[in-house]
């Protein structure tokens, strides 16, 4: 199956929130035509409605693709609308996190193909990044397919487990806030330098954003490019041995959000 496929028997999106948005933006824009998308969204914005694709109505008989793109808490409401598409040759891809495989065999039936990803949303300016696991009845053909869908919003990678996701949530899934709450908190602290609030906003943001684009830019590590600015004595360094105590620092500081997250991640996929 390949896009031409999709494009011909259809693709359901279940979900047309920020990221079913970003998503479905990056294939108009890779070429998939408007009409061979169904979306099903009880309250469909203003975009959606001005992007030619259905809305509601009846779904195609045998669609290519299905993507569940819904809140987990929306998940029992919104699966009895794509269930007919279970135990054929649909391929199933969920974004919703904490969502096990499993859930979606009980609901669509074992039979289905079932992708489950984890985007972040950085996928919203097209620099996310998405783990991918598929069950038994996913094809090399269909992990492939997923993979390319979903490049649409930024990276992909492959996990050889799904009880990998549970981490990839905490580190990539969640991972956003952290640095937004860096953002606000080096602000923050450069306002209690002194610096007026919206300049003090203005350089935290930069500095964040510039920084994580240079680490992906480049072919040299994190470790060295820290290294790079650190002058022996100086005012980086002094900040460092702050940031990098093993007591307090950075370090046991983020293992411990990201288990916190972590461990939330397994609690959801159990209830």
């Amino acid at each position: 199956m390949n896009m031409n496929d999709v494009a011909a028997r259809g693709l359901v999106l279940l979900g047309c929130g920020k990221m079913g948005s970003a998503m479905l933006n990056g294939w108009l824009r890779s070429g998939l035509p408007a009409k061979s998308v169904w979306v099903i969204d009880p309250h469909p914005s203003v975009w959606l409605k001005e992007q030619g694709v259905h809305i509601g109505g009846d779904l195609p008989d045998n669609p290519a693709i299905a993507i569940i793109a819904v809140k987990p808490q929306m998940m029992a409401d919104a699966l009895p609308d794509v269930k007919v598409l279970g135990n054929g040759h649909t391929l199933v891809i969920s974004i919703a996190a904490g969502t096990p495989i499993a859930t979606f065999e009980a609901m669509l039936g074992e039979k289905t193909p079932i992708v489950r990803a984890m985007p972040n949303t950085p996928a919203a300016v097209g620099r996310g990044i998405t783990a991918l696991i598929g069950n038994t009845n996913v094809t090399p053909d269909d992990m492939d397919l997923a993979d390319g869908l979903l490049l649409s919003i930024g990276q992909t990678v492959r996990l050889d487990n799904e009880g990998q996701m549970d981490a990839v949530t905490a580190v990539s899934g969640s991972g956003p806030a952290y640095v937004f709450h860096l953002i606000e908190a080096l602000a923050a602290a450069g306002e209690a330098e002194g610096l007026p609030a919206d300049l003090a906003m203005q350089l935290a943001k930069a500095t964040v954003g510039g920084a994580g684009e240079l680490a992906e830019d480049v072919d040299e590590t994190p470790t060295q490019l820290r290294i790079n600015v650190t002058s022996p004595n100086g005012t980086t360094q002094a900040a460092l041995e702050v940031l990098m105590d093993a007591e307090t620092g950075f370090p046991p500081l983020l293992r411990r959000a990201v288990a916190a997250a972590a461990n939330r991640s397994r609690e959801l996929s159990n209830e």
